[in-house]
């Protein structure tokens, strides 16, 4: 099957392409591995809350109910995203899985499970969140111990009874672990001093005054870009700091070994687990992504402001791609307008 513009990922990278690739008269078709829009969203863990606010997890011509300045749960972005790809009649193709992405005479060649499909153009839009990273010495860890990636998780009840260990200090292994707190004892470790930011400050949200201030939108190079990208995300909202001080989670520094059910720590401690939780991030996958030239000596996209040096070959919802906006779902929709601008420049110009 041919078109003119493939999109790989419905997620919300993919599905923003798609909205302002709709007000373009070219043919254009999403491709998502999932059986749903919105699948990825519906599968984190049951109370995952977003740190922003409605009004800045939209995407353009979405508008999200209930209170702009409320922060919405996981489940309510699956379905505002379901419904979005219905609203707006964007053309998805459902369980097709791109195996290998190719190209060849001027043209893009995608084998799926269902299927090649080709096309002059390709945005690549399948996010940050590829593959769970789990570390090493998990493999050394007693097979009684319940282990999974935060990616895995869904609620208390998939865990037993003890101690439970969360691995890693960013917005997810905090938000599991203050759950986490109410039922077992918990212990965070983190590889990092942990810095937290409030919500809201002096009742705006803090992404209203990351906006005002021109830090959402900085453009990646900048002087204020590049000074954000140095320093560890933060963790919004003070429920683990007051978890924290009132001993409710253990906090420990850098997990180092585990052997049998011992973790040790940096700091020469060590805890009995008898659940671990690995909230150590992604890793990026483009090994499907075979096309000379478009990839780093490590396997990262080679591109600037999302554009590859491969001609035809896009990126949407890249970290950091133009901003620290671009991976969060109200920044996606600035990038794609601008790859779909580029696109219909380039078949202007062909034409």
């Amino acid at each position: 099957m041919h078109t003119d513009v493939l999109v790989i990922g419905g997620g919300q990278a993919g599905l923003a392409a798609a909205y302002f690739l709709s007000k373009h008269d070219f043919p254009y078709l999403v491709l998502d591995k999932g059986d749903e829009v919105g699948e990825v969203w519906k599968r984190r863990y049951d109370s995952l809350t977003l740190f922003t606010p409605r009004h800045y997890s939209e995407l353009p011509g979405m508008r999200l109910p209930g209170d702009p300045d409320g922060f919405p749960v996981k489940n309510e972005i699956a379905a505002a995203l379901r419904q979005y790809a219905e609203d707006h009649g964007l053309n998805v193709r459902l369980g097709t899985e791109v195996l290998a992405l190719k190209k060849a005479g001027g043209e893009f060649a995608a084998e799926t499970n269902r299927g090649t499909f080709t096309a002059r153009h390709v945005i690549v839009a399948t996010g940050p969140f590829q593959v769970p990273w789990i570390p090493p010495m998990a493999q050394r860890l007693d097979p009684g111990v319940v282990r999974m990636h935060s990616a895995h998780y869904r609620n208390p009840s998939d865990l037993k009874p003890g101690t439970a260990l969360v691995i890693g200090g960013g917005n997810s292994g905090a938000q599991i672990a203050v759950e986490l707190a109410a039922s077992h004892r918990v212990v965070l470790s983190v590889a990092h001093r942990m810095r937290f930011f409030p919500l809201t400050i002096a009742g705006r949200s803090a992404f209203w005054w990351f906006d005002a201030l021109g830090i959402l939108n900085a453009p990646s190079d900048s002087l204020v870009g590049r000074k954000v990208r140095q320093r560890p995300d933060h963790v919004f909202g003070f429920e683990l700091k007051r978890q924290l001080a009132a001993r409710r989670i253990a906090l420990k520094p850098k997990t180092v070994r585990a052997e049998g059910r011992t973790v040790h720590f940096e700091d020469g401690t060590a805890v009995e687990a008898d659940n671990v939780i690995w909230a150590t991030g992604f890793r990026f996958d483009y090994g499907w992504l075979q096309i000379p030239g478009a990839l780093d000596g490590e396997g990262q996209p080679l591109h600037k402001r999302g554009e590859s040096p491969v001609e035809g070959l896009y990126y949407v919802g890249l970290p950091w791609q133009t901003s620290r906006n671009s991976a969060l779902i109200g920044g996606v929709g600035r990038d794609a307008e601008a790859i779909v601008r580029r696109i219909a420049a380039d078949r202007s110009g062909r034409s």
